[in-house]
């Protein structure tokens, strides 16, 4: 059927409500793009696809969706009914076969074009999977049309249960990226998680949310693979610019105001159809990685307590995720954390997060009193081969034990869902054994469970009434002008000014002369595999440097010079070259730039114990290693030389702490970038916008209290103190007329 132009669809309107009103039926119906919209007095609108099948029951003169097409209305069809009715009606009715569907959750899948790839139409159809995770989308109209061939097609499948999309983070600003007041874009732009961290303003978080998620119901998508609470105890983990901190109060605040804005549909007092499922992660203990490693990789797969710390780490999720204010009671999904919790569980078992019914059962559901869908993250069920890459599965733990039983394993731990699983055979393995070891009406039992589980998060967010989008509202709403007012506005509140040498440096106003060096790159082996090439850029687009000041070629004809560089990147901490000169591989992460020697690290680390380990020393101690952007700290120190007295403004673009050693010296003003657009760094500069931002972690004296330091411990290292005498700590920053002492850093520091 062609849409309809939008004169004739008023009149066909109208008229349904005219026959509506003589016949006692409360409904009408019009094509919008590709499907049906339903709207009816006194109860939701429906959306179905004319191509799927399914048919409208009229009941007591309102409209509802023959999902299962058996002209009858069941009770899971029945929008009048609480949504954990509906959950347990359908999941009573599916087979173990559309159940092991349902706690499948995709691999990574772009969306380049309208319609659905091959492999998507299999594992939505053969392996009956209805979680799928988005990444890339080719534009926002791309997605929202996407959204409803998709939701046509599963609508036309088994009980008709509709696709639960969901996305990792997607908001995240780029430096080149340019704002224009009244302008557009693809999504609104923010600071990381760790710029709004930066902000000390739960409520700005709140906003944030209420934006993100009505762009995210715009594009389909009903449930967020975060927020990332984990307590960054480790100021080495690159993970640390995903999370809110290291401090536990700021990062539960933050939690509860994201997990809030998200789920919380305010015309409800609660869920709606506007809600976003919040899947919180990881539970927990994340931020304590053994030496920093991270267990995305098999070097990295322990956290570790040696401070006996880690029922503090519970905090962001009980106080914070688990506590909500709006409605919903408390996130929706959790996500478990990949690591093995080194020698925490009492049992003595040492199993990645998800296998450990410790973890998950006793900690998560019973003590924690969490009765949601708990998802695994992604590959945990699949082999590894290497240890110093993330390609691959994570299976820590259960190494010796196959796909099928990895399976067992975790729903006997208590998880519903399998993150980046797109086949249904290892899970009906799974429920084979349980019905072999436990009996079929057990197995049959707490597959139920978790069906009604995953069903509730879909009810409760209105999918089974309308997952359709109209592409026209879809390009309206995501990237709204007014949205990526505020987006760019968080930006400016999440810059923190660290320097400002004797209060007199920033901001400069008048349109002075400015050199700007460029930066080298050597060629640097990707954290994510590949080796990047040689060259020399740019660091910031000239043309918009010169909207603000006057750009000139050579330091001494400027008035001051800006040196924009990264944090120090040293690799992963796990290196095949020292094992093939006969070390044990592991290397040490290094937060400066020049040649790090871990001379204060500890001799011994934990034991391995694992198949692939021959070895049982972990440690780094003794060991070098260089930063590959080691050019950052000779550009920043030869500007000075070649500047004089004149100044020099460092913009550090950084995602965890830094040893501020080799840079402050040369730097007479300081700018931390949480990855923000530049032209918000160049507003500060020039006085546009006054610096507001707290540090929400400890800059470390040096790399000696950085190995000192406690994994699993907070605000626990030696901060670094600048020439003003000022000392980078947690919940320090500097406005215009010197550190700020306002109510923020009472709360929190």
């Amino acid at each position: 059927m062609k849409k309809l132009s939008l004169s004739m669809t008023a009149l066909l309107a109208l008229a349904g409500w005219l026959t509506a009103g003589c016949s006692g039926q409360k409904w009408s119906e019009q094509q919008v793009d590709s499907f049906m919209l339903v709207t009816q007095k006194g109860g939701p609108s429906l959306g179905y696809s004319p191509q799927s099948g399914v048919k409208l029951l009229t009941v007591d003169g309102f409209a509802f969706k023959d999902l299962n097409r058996n002209d009858s209305l069941d009770a899971y069809e029945d929008w009048r009914l609480p949504a954990e009715e509906r959950a347990a009606d359908l999941a009573s009715q599916l087979s173990i076969e559309e159940i092991a569907g349902l706690m499948l959750y995709s691999s990574h899948q772009p969306v380049p074009a309208d319609s659905l790839t091959a492999d998507q139409k299999k594992f939505l159809a053969d392996d009956h999977l209805r979680a799928v995770l988005i990444t890339v989308v080719e534009s926002p109209v791309t997605a929202a049309k996407w959204n409803n061939n998709m939701q046509a097609f599963v609508e036309g499948l088994d009980h008709g249960i509709p696709s639960n999309t969901s996305s990792d983070p997607r908001h995240d600003a780029t430096g080149t990226a340019e704002f224009n007041a009244g302008a557009g874009g693809k999504i609104s732009l923010w600071p990381t998680s760790l710029g709004l961290a930066a902000t000390f303003d739960p409520q700005l978080m709140h906003r944030f949310g209420e934006i993100a998620s009505e762009e995210y119901r715009a594009l389909g998508i009903a449930t967020a693979l975060s927020p990332q609470v984990d307590i960054a105890t480790d100021p080495r983990w690159f993970r640390f610019d995903g999370t809110f901190g290291e401090d536990p109060q700021l990062a539960t605040d933050m939690a509860r105001a994201y997990c809030d804005a998200f789920q919380t549909t305010p015309e409800a007092k609660g869920w709606g159809m506007k809600s976003v499922n919040a899947m919180v992660k990881h539970w927990y203990g994340y931020g304590a990685q053994e030496g920093g490693r991270d267990s995305h990789f098999a070097s990295g797969k322990y956290a570790v307590y040696p401070g006996n710390n880690l029922a503090m780490h519970k905090r962001s999720f009980v106080e914070g995720a688990f506590r909500l204010e709006g409605g919903t009671e408390m996130a929706s999904a959790v996500m478990p954390i990949y690591s093995i919790l080194w020698n925490q569980d009492p049992s003595g078992q040492n199993v990645g997060g998800s296998y450990s019914r410790w973890l998950i059962q006793q900690q998560l559901r019973d003590e924690a009193g969490f009765q949601g869908v708990a998802c695994t993250d992604w590959g945990i069920t699949k082999d590894i081969k290497v240890l110093d890459s993330p390609i691959g599965g994570k299976p820590w733990g259960m190494e010796a034990f196959n796909e099928a039983e990895r399976h067992y394993k975790i729903l006997q731990a208590g998880v519903d869902q399998f993150g980046g699983n797109n086949e249904i055979g290892p899970v009906v393995e799974a429920y084979q054994m349980w019905s072999k070891e436990q009996g079929e009406e057990s197995a049959r039992q707490r597959f139920e469970l978790s069906a009604r589980r995953l069903l509730l998060n879909v009810f409760r967010v209105g999918l089974f009434e309308n997952p359709y989008l109209d592409p026209a509202e879809t390009e309206k709403t995501v990237g709204k002008p007014e949205f990526m007012q505020e987006g760019y506005e968080a930006q400016l509140k999440s810059v923190v000014m660290l320097k400002n040498r004797d209060n007199q440096v920033l901001p400069v106003k008048d349109r002075k002369k400015v050199f700007v060096p460029k930066r080298h790159f050597p060629a640097i082996p990707g954290i994510w595999g590949g080796i990047s090439e040689e060259k020399t850029v740019e660091p910031i687009d000239l043309a918009l440097v010169k909207k603000y000041f006057d750009v000139v070629e050579q330091p001494e004809q400027a008035d001051f010079a800006i040196c924009l560089i990264q944090e120090p990147n040293t690799g992963i901490g796990y290196s095949t070259a020292d094992v093939k000169r006969g070390g044990n591989g592991y290397m040490p992460f290094s937060l400066q730039y020049d040649d790090y020697t871990a001379r204060d690290a500890r001799a011994v680390s934990i034991a391995g114990g694992d198949p692939m380990e021959k070895f049982t020393n972990r440690s780094f101690r003794g060991k070098t290693v260089k930063a590959y952007n080691r050019d950052d700290m000779l550009l920043v120190q030869q500007t000075k030389k070649q500047m004089g007295d004149r100044p020099v403004i460092v913009i550090i673009e950084t995602g965890r702490p830094v040893v501020l050693t080799e840079i402050e010296p040369s730097a007479d003003a300081i700018l931390i970038s949480f990855k923000v657009q530049h032209q918000a760094l160049l507003d500060i500069i020039s006085g546009k916008n006054e610096p507001s931002a707290l540090l929400p972690m400890q800059m470390p004296a040096d790399m000696k209290t950085v190995e000192e330091q406690q994994e699993d411990v907070p605000r626990d290292m030696r901060c670094y103190q600048d020439a003003d005498g000022h000392t980078y700590d947690f919940a320090f920053g500097l406005n215009w007329s010197g550190p700020i002492a306002d109510e923020r850093v009472g709360k929190y520091k």
